[in-house]
């Protein structure tokens, strides 16, 4: 999720491990180390253009990194003079909770998040809540600030918002599940009603809060793509689309290979003046797009510019409303 929920998680866990060793440092503590995981990004330019597309959310994001950098964190910790209150195996548990909370909440995404690293490269995605979600977000804030609020005047009971703000959230991320079965079946049920017969088929929450949601199916080639509003409920009606999985031959097959494994099989592939695009339906979901006589499945793509010698050129591209 989105850097300042991920701190946040991260500071709830420090206050409520640490508070009564080091009082509110043990926040500031648990939110920086819950950025950790993200530093992925910095090292993008270290690697090729198709490296790159499985850098983020990679090894920095499994349970082996968090359970080995647990140990490190620890040792680094336990050497600071502020931090010898707090014995070695509370140190280890803050660390390890901090980093693993931040990658299963990723995992909740739907951008996926390779957890089992490095002995198999498969993206979790739960695909049950959006990256900024304020109603997850909020309730924690709001009890981590106000037990930060109450460890300054040393009330009695300044354990009990930040320990509630947790429960609120984590109770908002269970309904998350609970109501993307709902929507599943929604969806599945105007397949039928259409004649689709797929079991493949996959959902994903867009804009603010869990209500708003995208379903998209695939069956002989083909992808169909629809919307639904629990808050206005609709009839759906689905768009189809040609995934034209034949075009990915005229690039470089690894290359292929490792974007159609990015978009875990829901894709459209389109050709553009010789140039390869392919439009990734598990990480990129904002609806049909116009340009020329083509109508593409969603705004953003990868494009790929072949070339006779074998290399080719991978970019990134975006498709605006009209």
């Amino acid at each position: 999720m989105d850097s300042i929920t991920q701190a946040t998680l991260g500071a709830a866990i420090g206050e409520a491990l640490l508070r009564k060793r080091i009082g509110n440092k043990g926040a500031l503590l648990g939110a920086v180390v819950a950025t950790i995981p993200d530093l992925d990004v910095l090292f993008l330019p270290m690697f090729d253009q198709v490296q790159r597309i499985s850098i983020h959310r990679g090894f920095s994001h499994s349970i082996v990194f968090c359970f080995l950098a647990a140990f490190i964190f620890t040792w680094l910790m336990s050497r600071w003079k502020w931090t010898k209150k707090i014995d070695e195996k509370r140190l280890w548990l803050f660390n390890f909770l901090v980093l693993f909370t931040h990658v299963l909440l990723d995992a909740f995404t739907t951008y996926g998040t390779q957890l089992f690293l490095p002995f198999s490269d498969y993206r979790v995605s739960f695909d049950s809540i959006n990256i900024v979600d304020p109603f997850y977000t909020v309730p924690l804030l709001i009890g981590l600030i106000i037990s930060m609020i109450f460890v300054r005047k040393q009330h009695p009971k300044a354990f009990r918002p930040n320990r509630i703000g947790l429960l609120i959230s984590s109770l908002y991320l269970v309904l998350t599940l609970v109501n993307k079965q709902y929507v599943e079946g929604v969806f599945q049920r105007a397949l039928e009603q259409e004649g689709i017969r797929t079991e493949d088929i996959l959902t994903v929450p867009v804009e603010l809060g869990n209500v708003r949601w995208y379903g998209v199916a695939q069956e002989n080639g083909m992808l169909y793509m629809a919307k639904y509003d629990e808050l206005d409920p609709k009839e759906i009606v689905y768009d189809s689309f040609e995934m034209n999985e034949e075009l990915l031959d005229k690039i470089d097959s690894h290359l292929a290979d490792r974007l159609v494994w990015f978009a875990q099989g829901y894709f459209v592939a389109a050709e553009n003046d010789g140039k390869i695009r392919v439009y990734n339906m598990q990480c990129d979901m904002q609806g049909a797009r116009h340009f020329g006589d083509y109508v593409a499945p969603t705004a953003f793509y990868y494009e790929v510019t072949p070339h006779t010698d074998g290399t080719f050129d991978l970019d990134v591209g975006m498709h605006h409303k009209d």
